[in-house]
């Protein structure tokens, strides 16, 4: 039963992360690569209440069918490449540094790393590693998202901690 609720809960998860990843994309961006990255808390509080490979699961899906509902090839892969690399920092330091580290300041550096993983598979794309000028801008909408985004996680998961349910499959 223990292995069914799981696999509830990471499907509930991924299709919540799924939604928001949609609505996202159909909100107007003011420069290009900056949003706030919302269906993010959701992959941070999977890591959370779940574990690593979960919300590496839970990125994954949710790229893959944001790509199929609303996107292209090319938006797959700055995503996925920004998801990857975003999830994997982010999972060393919770693991790792978690007694070190807040959970905005873990959101932080992935949202940075995000943005870098994405500027690296543009900078392939363009054949041209000039594009990590707009680094800098990047990194400043990343501090912005990344502490909202960890403030959010935060807030979920203190009171998500208060459902028996999540605590019987931990």
């Amino acid at each position: 039963m223990k292995k069914t609720k799981r696999m509830v809960l990471l499907s509930l998860l991924t299709s919540i992360a799924l939604v928001i990843y949609v609505i996202e994309a159909q909100i107007p961006v003011i420069l290009p690569g900056i949003k706030l990255g919302l269906a993010n808390a959701i992959s941070l509080l999977a890591l959370i209440i779940m574990g690593p490979k979960e919300a590496l699961i839970i990125m994954f899906l949710r790229t893959l069918l944001g790509t199929f509902l609303g996107g292209n090839m090319s938006s797959f892969l700055y995503s996925i490449s920004g998801g990857i690399l975003s999830n994997v920092i982010m999972i060393i330091l919770y693991t790792k540094f978690k007694e070190s580290f807040s959970l905005w300041s873990i959101s932080i550096v992935g949202a940075i790393f995000h943005n870098i993983g994405q500027l690296f598979v543009a900078s392939l794309v363009v054949q041209d590693f000039k594009v990590y000028f707009y680094l800098p801008i990047l990194m400043i909408s990343a501090i912005a998202a990344g502490y909202f985004i960890g403030l959010v996680t935060n807030f979920l998961s203190k009171h998500l901690e208060k459902i028996p349910f999540l605590k019987e499959i931990s």
